[in-house]
């Protein structure tokens, strides 16, 4: 009687393990968009009147912020179907692993080709496609890191815009004043003068609202972009460690 090796046993119990696809991350992402709306409709009269008093960069700041928007919530739906693919493969489908070709795992799509059911891979070449896979997820989040800290410098360059037309504007104020004069017309003049100041200071607080509100919001988005990648490198990572 042939007694089964019990290694060989136990691999063929191995159940592979499928990657479970980024949704709860991308619902984190759509409800803390919809609590922002929220607020901005709440102080829509507060937020306009800032926005007035700089439209130009505020406009340019809200356009940023929109684009970072878009790449986080692109970077999370471009993990669905690395993770289709690799769950078709995972349950031996060769016809919908060839359907739709992974972007993210193209190196391992090609290294396993047609191969389909149990394999085995070494330990060196996976090394080398999780270090590949990771370089890759890396680089797709450059542009949004990248959109944060865009968002921030724009906050800043318009304080220091305002501040720079608040000092003008004070000089010139100061100059124009005649000592000496009459009280109640060298008041007025101080009146009317302060207006300008008082508009540098509008854009200056104005573009840093917007700025630093926009970094925060692509703060918490990169956050869940980087959750979600991290937990697709996780899955499989334990998946080829089951190969």
């Amino acid at each position: 009687m042939i007694t089964p090796d019990p290694a060989t046993v136990a691999a063929d119990r191995i159940v592979p393990i499928k990657l479970s696809p980024p949704r709860v991350f991308l619902v984190r992402i759509v409800v803390f968009l919809v609590l922002c709306a929220l607020i901005a409709v709440v102080l829509h009269r507060q937020i306009w009147a800032a926005f007035l008093s700089n439209p130009g960069l505020n406009a340019f700041i809200i356009a940023v912020l929109a684009i970072g928007i878009a790449l986080a919530f692109r970077q999370v739906i471009r993990l669905f179907p690395e993770v289709a693919w690799v769950n078709g493969f995972r349950i031996a489908d060769p016809g919908l692993a060839i359907a739709r070709r992974p972007v993210l795992l193209a190196p391992m799509a090609a290294m396993l080709g047609q191969r389909v059911g149990r394999m085995s891979i070494s330990q060196q070449t996976m090394r080398h496609l999780l270090e590949s896979i990771a370089t890759r997820l890396d680089e797709a989040r450059d542009i949004s890191r990248y959109m944060t800290g865009l968002l921030v410098f724009l906050g800043l360059l318009g304080t220091f815009w305002g501040l720079i037309e608040t000092v003008g504007s004070v000089g010139k104020v100061i100059e124009g004043l005649k000592v000496g004069g009459d009280a109640a017309s060298v008041f007025d003049a101080l009146k009317d003068g302060l207006a300008a100041p008082l508009g540098g200071m509008g854009i200056s607080f104005s573009s840093s609202l917007f700025g630093l509100a926009g970094s925060l919001i692509l703060g918490f988005l990169d956050l869940q972009t980087s959750q979600a990648q991290n937990r697709f490198y996780t899955d499989l990572e334990d998946w080829l460690s089951t190969t």
